[in-house]
């Protein structure tokens, strides 16, 4: 694993399982949201962001957290591993509800600075309609992939994984 991506719904846990990984596989760790976002919850501009992107695939190592399903083929082209936290959307949603109520007022570890934790409506909507939209899209993508596809489907075969490959 030289190249890793963690993907899945908000909510499954893929910073909290880079943040983990990285270390542990000697490799840097890159989210998605830091290049994604800017200080007062701005968006990165599009071409910005994909130079960004196209920056840290180019590097010879990486672990790139996040999903951004519209920016996942530049990142698949060059993974080795994709490690697909592909969770209940019941969990995510308690998850993401415990995140909010948790980091409120304060920015995450894997987010900028100057991008507080808060509710948002629409993305707890985005979040519920999981199943309908950014998960057809995501099997769609991840057909063509020819490397090590990790799918993980709960909390429980994380943790399998993780003992089976000396991470626990």
């Amino acid at each position: 694993m030289r190249r890793v991506l963690v993907i899945g719904p908000c909510g499954s846990g893929k910073s909290t399982l880079a943040r983990e990984l990285a270390p542990r596989l000697g490799l840097p760790l890159v989210h998605m949201d830091q290049l994604g976002w800017q200080a007062g919850w701005i968006e990165t501009e599009k071409a910005e962001l994909d130079a960004r992107l196209a920056e840290v695939v180019a590097a010879d190592t990486w672990l790139i957290e996040g999903h951004y399903g519209s920016l996942l083929a530049p990142r698949l082209a060059r993974a080795d591993t994709v490690i697909y936290l592909d969770f209940p959307i019941r969990l995510c949603l308690w998850r993401l509800a415990r995140r909010v109520w948790s980091h409120r007022g304060r920015a995450r570890p894997d987010m900028p600075e100057g991008c507080p934790e808060r509710f948002d409506a629409a993305f707890f909507w985005y979040v519920m309609n999981w199943n309908t939209g950014p998960r057809p899209r995501t099997e769609a993508k991840l057909k063509g992939y020819t490397g090590t596809l990790v799918r993980l489907q709960s909390p429980q075969a994380l943790a399998a994984w993780r003992a089976a490959q000396g991470l626990a």
